[in-house]
């Protein structure tokens, strides 16, 4: 892994993720359509084009906002003229599908395709602390991770499939959203009791109701009304209806999930771009 490596893809969590593979002492090169220079950590090349990284690094990261976005990558690595990459991990949430296509057509062209989405937010990608969820051989996970623990402290290997990684992230975030979403009802109710919220929360989290959301999201980012966890709705929205859409695929129960959307879809709606954590007041409301 002393070979420079690719990344594309400097949002929010891929910004964070590149600078702690730099910081790990990775030659760096990186390409973001939005603008490279601006957005690339300090130390690390910059790319004019996917071309261009796919012609001097072995193996390019993806930090990308969807599907569509990740096959015109595959797509533009594929076409090089002056291709050296043959590795390229995902680490964007695109759905079981989405992830089993882009390793298809890799595949095609001999380009091995890692699924390996992450999960633990803007702060967690800072602070590497990150959940990697690693979909691919054994032999590869043990050969990438120099680069995967640069990134991840938490890199788990979750299956050898594309798509098991997909999977995995999306029950994790469905899960995540039902528990702040069953805690904002449960908390509102509490108010028209009289209870407070600090003794509520102080409660449940040493009972048997204690979850994600009571014991960080409601104390650090409700409760002071901060609202800050830095994670969109509409982004929970998307994974939650990619959640949706695979469990149909799968054809497994989707009663709870299946209720849950619409409420997302509604504060979506109604607070487009709004931290998802404003999901308490807006069902405190009922709006």
């Amino acid at each position: 892994m002393n070979e420079s490596v690719g990344f594309i893809g400097l949002g929010a969590m891929g910004s964070r993720m590149a600078a702690n593979v730099v910081a790990a002492g990775h030659d760096l090169i990186c390409y973001d359509r939005a603008g490279t220079a601006s957005r690339a950590p300090e130390g690390a090349a910059v790319a004019g084009s996917v071309a261009e990284v796919a012609a001097r690094a072995r193996l390019v990261v993806l930090s990308l906002p969807d599907g569509a976005a990740s096959a015109s990558v595959a797509d533009e690595i594929i076409e090089s003229n002056r291709r050296l990459t043959d590795t390229v991990i995902d680490t964007s949430t695109i759905g079981v599908a989405a992830a089993k296509s882009v390793q298809e057509r890799l595949a095609r062209v001999d380009l091995s395709y890692i699924d390996a989405p992450v999960s633990g937010g803007i702060a967690g990608a800072a602070a590497a602390t990150i959940a990697l969820m690693f979909a691919g051989e054994a032999a590869d996970f043990e050969r990438l991770s120099p680069v995967l623990t640069a990134m991840s402290k938490n890199p788990f290997h979750v299956g050898t499939e594309a798509g098991q990684g997909q999977a995995m992230k999306l029950l994790n975030n469905y899960l995540s959203g039902l528990a702040l979403t069953a805690t904002s009802e449960a908390i509102a109710f509490g108010l028209t009791q009289g209870l407070d919220m600090r003794t509520m929360l102080d409660v449940l989290n040493t009972s048997s109701g204690q979850n994600t959301a009571t014991a960080d999201k409601f104390p650090n980012r409700i409760l002071p009304e901060t609202y800050d966890a830095q994670f969109l709705n509409t982004l929970y929205l998307k994974d939650l209806t990619l959640f949706v859409e695979n469990v149909a695929g799968a054809g497994t129960a989707d009663a709870i999930s299946g209720a849950l959307l619409p409420i997302w879809q509604r504060f979506a709606a109604a607070e487009p771009g709004a931290d998802f954590t404003r999901i308490f007041p807006f069902v405190r409301d009922r709006r």
